[in-house]
């Protein structure tokens, strides 16, 4: 067993379960999924930079990176429907964990000045997104092999019904909040 998921049924599950006071176990909260998305805006000069993306996303995540396409034409973004903008992964179960834990024991401490995760990036219904500058903080990615730096992010979708709830379980889990 992963010692996140190890961690949320021995540690984080009871503490909510008195915080909260929830009368049935299967109303605690718990991280249901975990999508990383990666906007390749560019992609529509340039073909090439979508595989680079999609290859990097599989790198970073264990699973191969599904390549999403406009839905519609714009043409101020001079973009065509069915042209691909950006690569996505949604990771559930054990890869989920292991993604998670990896991401806060190993890539958010190598965040340049890092003093922790804004806690503004709650949506109203528990699930957090996360914005990441740089692909590079993962150490699976090849530093030499990068052609430019590129974006991403991280959401968190929980089962929790409050913003409150889905903060607390986050903290349980380990994610470096930072203090207002």
């Amino acid at each position: 067993m992963n010692r996140r998921r190890e961690q949320y049924t021995k540690k984080v599950s009871p503490t909510l379960q008195k915080e909260f006071s929830y009368a049935n176990v299967m109303a605690i909260p718990k991280i249901i999924k975990i999508v990383v998305n990666m906007g390749l805006g560019e992609a529509t000069q340039n073909a090439k930079i979508i595989d680079t993306g999609a290859e990097e996303l599989g790198l970073i995540t264990g699973r191969k990176a599904t390549i999403r396409r406009a839905t519609k034409s714009i043409a101020q973004f001079k973009l065509r429907e069915g042209v691909p903008v950006g690569v996505t992964v949604t990771l559930r179960g054990e890869v989920m964990y292991e993604f998670l834990d990896r991401l806060i024991s190993i890539a958010l401490p190598r965040v340049r000045d890092f003093r922790g995760i804004s806690p503004k990036g709650f949506d109203g219904r528990g699930n957090y997104t996360l914005g990441l500058q740089d692909q590079l903080i993962f150490p699976e990615i090849d530093y030499m092999k990068v052609d430019k730096n590129r974006g991403m992010n991280v959401s968190l979708v929980t089962t929790a019904k409050t913003d409150e709830e889905g903060k607390r379980l986050l903290q349980l889990m380990g994610m470096p909040f930072r203090e207002n």
